[in-house]
């Protein structure tokens, strides 16, 4: 199948109405984008004891929760805060069935008191958060998260398997954290992985058959277990708009997993996956101004380039600054305008406010029509890990989310941030 286009993006008089009335930068979302994504996922998990979640660190937003609950789709949380969200946002406490996951790799703030009182589902990823929970007086059942030694993030930073991990127990020593567990009361009803979401399809088809393989070795040992899951990992091709997904092949996959991991613990068991990136990925968009565009010339220390300015900066959209990630770029009212190489640039008081550049942090000039001061300009596929990562930097306030339906109505359902909420925690 193929993703929906992103419809507000291409539309420069929708654009320049929604600037004029909320200003710039601003996000805007496609629900059309987002339920063709949920859809996609769910058709993979239709089986019968196969389960989908959503991974909301990638957009916590509650407009995105609940189109995830109106699916079917079940929750993983990574905070005590996100847990209250997706309560907020309608989702079940308790832990059977468990709708909300918690996965954690420390308990942090309220996070404890989030299993205590919600009943959510504690996904562990050290024995040390098996002696937090003894300590706490928990004997409720626990998902245990482990690293098969194995993963591709979509950069070095975001490998979530193998040595460099930080995330769960090295699946060696799963057994003993089971026994640790068992001793202390707690049954492990769940075994848990997650392998990152860089690889393409061939290689994600390869590494989810090896998890499945690496988990059928030691399920024999977990005689209390409901559940396994694969974690997320599907992955969205950022400079392919009109890239397919291959739904049905997926689907092959995670039923092949299901049926062999039940085989081996002889009963049935539910298979679990959990994607973030790949359902909210290209339903938002971040649409921001030229404000200026200026050369600097070329000397002993390097080539000289066109700064596109623009009003957005990485308090909006850090993946650029912080990973090198690639964004799509449009100026979607220019038309037949000659292209020319520029690098992308933000206000902020900081040198790598860029939003042009590589992997390896370097300045990489993009063609583009070439800009003048007022474009409208569009940075696509920011509805993961955007406004999910946005901050304060410098004291700027958080863009707005404004909400677009496929009958072209636009509805904010995140204002704007003054200099009143930035400041409204600060005491004295």
């Amino acid at each position: 199948m193929k993703t929906p286009l992103h419809t507000p993006s291409a539309d420069p008089e929708l654009l320049e109405q929604l600037a004029a009335q909320y200003g710039t930068p601003f996000w805007i979302w496609d629900a059309e984008v987002l339920r063709a994504r949920i859809n996609a996922v769910v058709s993979t998990t239709d089986a019968s004891g196969v389960q989908a979640r959503y991974a909301m660190k990638a957009s916590p937003a509650t407009r995105v929760l609940k189109e995830m609950r109106s699916a079917g789709v079940w929750i993983d949380a990574v905070s005590g805060n996100e847990v209250l969200r997706a309560r907020r946002a309608g989702y079940a406490e308790g832990n059977n069935p468990p709708e909300i996951c918690l996965t954690a790799d420390v308990f942090r703030d309220n996070a404890m008191d989030a299993v205590l009182a919600e009943g959510v589902l504690p996904n562990v990823g050290s024995p040390g958060m098996v002696a937090d929970l003894e300590k706490a007086g928990y004997t409720g059942p626990i998902s245990l998260r482990v690293n098969p030694g194995f993963g591709h993030g979509h950069v070095n930073e975001c490998d979530t398997g193998g040595p460099s991990s930080k995330h769960g127990v090295w699946i060696t020593e799963a057994n003993r954290v089971r026994e640790a567990a068992e001793a202390a009361g707690m049954k492990v009803v769940m075994l848990h992985a997650h392998i990152g979401s860089g690889p393409q399809f061939e290689e994600l088809y390869e590494n989810l058959t090896h998890l499945a393989n690496e988990f059928a070795e030691i399920i024999p040992t977990f005689q209390d277990l409901e559940g396994v899951s694969l974690g997320g990992g599907i992955p969205h091709d950022y400079r392919n708009a009109d890239a397919d997904i291959p739904v049905e092949r997926l689907r092959e996959v995670f039923e092949s997993a299901q049926k062999k991991l039940s085989e081996v613990a002889g009963r049935e068991l539910r298979l679990e996956i959990e994607p973030g990136r790949f359902y909210v990925a290209p339903a938002a968009c971040l649409v921001t101004r030229v404000t200026d565009v200026k050369d600097t010339q070329s000397n002993a220390k390097g080539e000289g380039v066109t700064f596109a300015m623009v009003d957005a900066g990485f308090v909006d959209l850090v993946r650029p600054a912080m990973y090198g990630s690639y964004h799509r770029i449009t100026l979607p009212a220019v038309e037949g305008r000659e292209t020319s190489p520029v690098v992308v640039a933000g206000p902020l008081c900081e040198s790598g406010d860029v939003f042009t550049r590589d992997d390896s942090e370097m300045l990489q000039p993009r063609d583009l029509p070439t800009p003048e001061t007022g474009d409208l300009m569009v940075m696509h596929d920011g509805g993961a890990y955007g406004y999910a990562m946005a901050s304060n930097y410098n004291s700027v306030g958080r863009a707005p989310q404004l909400w677009w339906e496929p009958d072209g109505s636009v509805v904010p359902f995140t204002r704007r941030e003054t200099i009143d909420d930035i400041l409204r925690l600060e005491e004295g």
